[in-house]
């Protein structure tokens, strides 16, 4: 008698595996005694009742969350021991375009040179044993990839060990626990996504607060520079570039809490050391064409051009200074245009207001006569006005050529 097929746990994260328990049949001999070996006498005079089947089927998040991955410019290549046909059709029902399917005995045959190519064209390798699972990653890696794996067994170890990003789950067996880097504590292949974005988004955040930071302070010490050569006195205190700086400082607190532009998000990307200093020289100095503007205005429209008047020149410059710089973030954060096309989360644009409202108010405060201020006069803020929108408007459009002259902004 057969029983029923029983349920059990799976730790496969990406089939359901089912699997059934078998009740011996009992077997008696001529002579009625009870047999617990078979042998091939025994395969005569049976009658067929019927055909006992495993039902596999992949988890039903699986097609969905590898559209989401191939969104997100994610090649996904299956790697595993199961027989080659049964590979195929899983792959296959979940939406992967199979093609031709690499077998372990075809890997042992290549060398490293030969099996990077063919990994770099292969999406499913089947009948593939520990070691080549870990020489694919490897061949892989070798190809200029970052390779994530996910596996949840034993044959799965040295290849979650190889491999940049080791994934597994939290019911997989011990050692390929003990060899991955991340585990999923829900069996929802989407976590994979929302990871992917998250630490994009996070990269790209880091990167946009770099180059903001890099950026404008090349352009501030390039204006002191030309500020020293040409004025008689300081173009700003000490205490006054120090406030500037804590203010700014404290506004760029939210930049984590921003968001990324969703093009940014859909291939991933690679520190970039000599990017940002590119970035830095051809970005910084546009703030100090201003700065020099506003000197001139100071000096010549103010009569800010002596010693005596020198605390309303280092007035003028710290509120210009410091609202081009808390502005321009919303340029430099996004490669589309500010507040029309792509606006910061609330959290940056609370800060950016209070950071503008701290500068406009410093010059007119109680503190003003601590920190070297004197208040400016009112015909000031229609020049401020004009300056900034100058600098935001020649700002978009050297971005605009500089995303067509290297191919990329942040």
């Amino acid at each position: 008698m057969w029983s029923p097929p029983a349920r059990t746990p799976t730790s496969d994260p990406w089939r359901a595996r089912s699997s059934a328990s078998v009740r011996r049949p009992t077997s008696t001999t001529g002579s009625g005694r009870s047999a617990d070996t078979y042998t091939v006498a025994d395969e005569s005079g049976l009658t067929l009742v019927g055909f006992l089947a495993f039902l596999d089927p992949p988890k039903a998040d699986a097609a969905a969350a590898l559209r989401g991955l191939a969104d997100k410019g994610i090649a996904v290549k299956v790697v595993t021991g199961d027989n080659e046909l049964v590979a195929a059709r899983v792959c296959a029902d979940v939406g992967i375009d199979v093609g031709t399917v690499v077998t372990g005995p075809d890997v042992d045959a290549l060398d490293d040179a030969a099996l990077r190519q063919l990994a770099t064209a292969t999406t499913v390798f089947a009948k593939v044993n520990p070691v080549q699972k870990a020489r694919i990653v490897r061949a892989l890696q070798a190809e200029g990839h970052t390779v994530g794996f996910l596996g949840d067994g034993i044959n799965d170890a040295a290849a979650l060990r190889d491999a940049d990003v080791g994934i597994s789950v939290d019911t997989a067996v011990d050692i390929a626990k003990e060899s991955a880097d991340i585990i999923l504590l829900e069996k929802d292949l989407t976590v994979l996504e929302q990871g992917v974005v998250q630490g994009r988004t996070t990269f790209g955040n880091t990167i946009k607060y770099i180059k903001m930071t890099a950026s404008s302070n090349f352009g501030n010490v390039f204006s002191v520079l030309v500020a020293s050569a040409f004025i008689p006195f300081q173009p700003m205190l000490a205490i006054m570039l120090l406030v500037q700086n804590l203010v700014y400082d404290i506004a760029q607190l939210a930049t984590p809490w921003d968001r990324m532009d969703e093009e940014y998000l859909r291939k991933p990307r690679n520190w970039d050391a000599k990017g940002i200093g590119r970035f830095m020289v051809t970005i910084g100095p546009i703030s100090s064409i201003f700065d020099i503007a506003m000197f001139v205005i100071m000096w010549n429209v103010f009569g800010a051009n002596s010693e005596s008047n020198q605390a309303l020149f280092q007035s003028g410059w710290f509120i210009e200074g410091l609202l081009s710089q808390t502005l321009i973030v919303h340029m430099i954060r996004t490669r589309r245009i500010p507040f029309i096309q792509s606006r910061a989360t609330w959290p940056v644009m609370v800060m950016t207001i209070l950071a503008v409202a701290t500068g406009l108010f410093l010059p007119f405060s109680p503190l003003a006569a601590t920190l070297g201020f004197v208040p400016v006069p009112l015909g000031y803020f229609p020049w401020l006005i004009g300056v900034l929108l100058a600098y935001c408007t020649l700002t978009q459009v050297v971005k605009t050529w500089y995303i067509r002259r290297h191919g990329a902004w942040l």
